[in-house]
This record gives C-alpha cells, structure tokens and sequence, in this order.
C-alpha cells in the first residue's frame, strides 16, 4: 500500500495570511483531500522540515479544507508539538512525496533535501508562463522558474501536468536544458463546485464578465480600453463589464482606467472578493466571458463559465483549443476590431453566433476531481515498484 507526504506549506502559509486562494491553492487542497487519508503532513520552517504524526495530520488537514477561527492558534500549537517528530518516513523508497503547488521548488535548502532522502516526489506543474512570457511576471521570476523546473526534472518520480500544452513546454525545456523527462501524464482541473440553480439577476441590463486575478497576463487593460471606447461611442446604451478577481502584479495600467478613467465609472463593477453563489450568479445572466489572456497553462474560467451555460469569447491559445474545442469564439488578444464586433454581436442575447456557441456548448463535458485523480492514481501505479 503506497503512503503519502503532503507538502502543505504553500497552504498554511496563504490561510494563515488570511489570502483568497489561487486556482493553484485550489489544486492543493483537492490533492490533500484526495490523498489525505493515506498521508502525513509536512510543513517546512526554513531549513527545518516538520512531519505531523497521522492523527495530527488527519485533523491538520481537515482543518485546511475548512478553515475556522481558531485556525492560525491550532496550527501553531500542533506544528510546535511535531518540530521534533521522527522524519524517518523521508527515507523510505515506499512513499510518495506529493508537492502540488510549485513551493519551494527554487529554495537551495529544499533541492539539498530533495537529493537527501529517499521518497519519491510526485509534482504538479501548473505552467512554465514565467519562461515563456517573463514580460508578463515579476522581475526575477524567469530564473526562478527555471530552477523550479530544473528541480522537477533532476527529482520527481512522476509528474502530472493540467494540459497536454503545458506538458509539450515542459519537454521542450527538459530538452533544451538536457535533463531527463520523468513520468508524466496530462490530468485535466474541475472547476470549483458553484451552484447551477437558477439565481436572481445581480445586474441590470446586458453585461460581459472577465474572471481571474488582475494582472497584466489576462489583458485587463486592453479590454478596458475597448470599453471606454464602447461607453464613449454608445453612452448609456453600453453594455457594462463586471470584472470578478484580486488585484495582482504589474497591473498599474488597468487600475489607472479602472480608478481614474470617467468614461468607466458606472458602465464597469470590480468584484474584488465573490462568493460562490455570487459568481455563478454573474456567470449565470452575462452575455459572455472575455477572458483575452496572452499566455495560459489551462483555463478554469472557461470550464466555469460552460458550466453556468455562458458563452466564451476568448484568445487563440493551445490550452483554450485543447479543453474547449470549435465551441468558443477564439481572436487574437490584441485584435481590437474583432473583440468589439464580437462583443456587439454578444451583446443581443438572440445574434445567431451567440445562439450558435450555446448549442455547440450542449455537448462540452466538465472534467472532475474524480476524473482528474483516476488519471494521477494510475499514473503512480505505474511507476517501478520498490524493491523488496
């Protein structure tokens, strides 16, 4: 019977911050819950690795996938209790160590244990968008990146990845960085369990939503500058635009228009915290999804939006083609013209291209956590048994 370590640093350390999470947040805990059952929680503090005992690990992890009030206190209190375990499970070839969020990847100190001990690391790779578009990320971040995946490749065991594009830009780098490629398969993301009842309309009139995080990736600026193009054009007649997501990096462009820009204001809602039941409510009435992003490793407002029946207007990208096929309406990110005729056509509820996509959608499949883990479960009863 394989046992598990989960890496549940990324985790404690965002929760305890009080930090919405990512949709990498999210693949971590569907992970813990997952694997939770058969695994012991590892929390690293510095260069001090702490494993939590099985009974503290089951209640640690519970306790991740539904936060309370004495949350941070417990937290202290049962790492505390645990900095002295035995980590004599590290050094077991039967164990699987499963890091499912990127963390520590780059940290000298967690690639020196990595080459130490003899469980075998299970990744996740959300994406390799910081070698690709380093313009997009945080100074630094490309050579950061870089070393995550050098560390991927050098240590895992097994990788899963969320598309087959991700997983063709990881060999591609394995390639040109002459490092082996481990075992990998491609297991798709279910998007977050939001109501699919009908709910009361959050908006009045015609509206078109952009979901996920602000920052310069997801092209917020330039739709924005489309629709001060459209309210100018229009007046009270435009549609307005709801954009649903936290503040981020590199994003002083869209918050400049977004702040300062009077040609907005009234005509564009910023939703910078939302509950479940108010996204599927603002999925469920919008005219259609923009989601113009110029590089991404999946794309989890689409399968979010297909689940609410909202059409998708987004860009020309592998991974957008690979979950979503001929249904969405796929444009360049920087085609001005055709976002606008399109969002003009979007906007009549009845145009024939909108009917046609909502037809097309009828047949889209929403890939499940359950379907994600039949893909990972084989994948490491795949791998060479540990010899007896």
């Amino acid at each position: 019977m394989k046992q598990f370590i989960i890496d549940a640093t990324r985790s404690i350390d965002r929760t305890m911050q009080g930090r919405l999470p990512t949709g990498v947040d999210r693949v971590v805990l569907e992970y813990i819950r997952h694997f939770s059952a058969d695994s012991r929680a590892l929390v690293r503090l510095h260069s001090r690795w702490v494993l939590l005992g099985n009974a503290d690990s089951k209640q640690f992890f519970a306790a991740l996938l539904q936060v309370n009030t004495g949350f941070k206190s417990w937290v202290q209190r049962c790492v505390a209790k645990s900095f002295f375990n035995s980590n004599d499970d590290l050094h077991q070839a039967n164990v699987f160590l499963i890091n499912a969020g990127h963390s520590g990847l780059e940290n000298k100190n967690y690639i020196k244990k990595l080459a130490s001990i003899q469980a075998r690391p299970l990744f996740f790779v959300h994406d390799l968008i910081p070698i690709s578009h380093p313009e997009y990320c945080r100074p630094g971040e490309l050579q950061r990146h870089q070393l995550r995946m050098q560390t991927v490749l050098t240590y895992a065991h097994a990788v899963v990845v969320n598309s087959q594009a991700t997983l063709d830009e990881l060999r591609a780098f394995a390639l040109a960085q002459d490092l082996p490629m481990p075992a990998a398969a491609v297991a798709w993301l279910a998007a977050a369990d939001l109501p699919l009842q009908a709910l009361p309309r959050p908006v009045p009139g015609p509206y078109f939503v952009m979901l996920g995080t602000i920052e310069a990736r997801k092209n917020h600026a330039f739709i924005l500058q489309l629709w001060r193009q459209l309210v100018l054009r229009l007046g009270a007649a435009a549609p307005k635009l709801v954009i649903i997501g936290q503040r981020g990096w590199e994003c002083e462009n869209a918050l400049d228009l977004l702040e300062r820009c009077p040609a907005l204001q009234g005509h564009v809602l910023e939703v910078g915290r939302c509950t479940d039941i108010e996204l599927a409510a603002y999925l469920q009435h919008g005219q259609a999804l923009l989601f113009p992003s110029f590089a991404e490793g999946f794309g989890m407002p689409i399968v979010e939006a297909f689940a609410q029946k909202l059409p998708v207007l987004c860009s020309d990208l592998p991974a957008f083609h690979e979950i979503a096929g001929d249904i969405p309406e796929y444009v360049d990110p920087l085609d001005g013209a055709r976002w606008l005729a399109l969002i003009g056509d979007y906007c009549d509820s009845q145009h024939p291209l909108r009917l046609a996509q909502l037809a097309r959608m009828a047949g889209f499949v929403a890939p499940t956590w359950a379907d994600h883990f039949v893909v990972v479960d084989q994948l490491l009863a795949s791998l060479d048994p540990v010899p007896a």
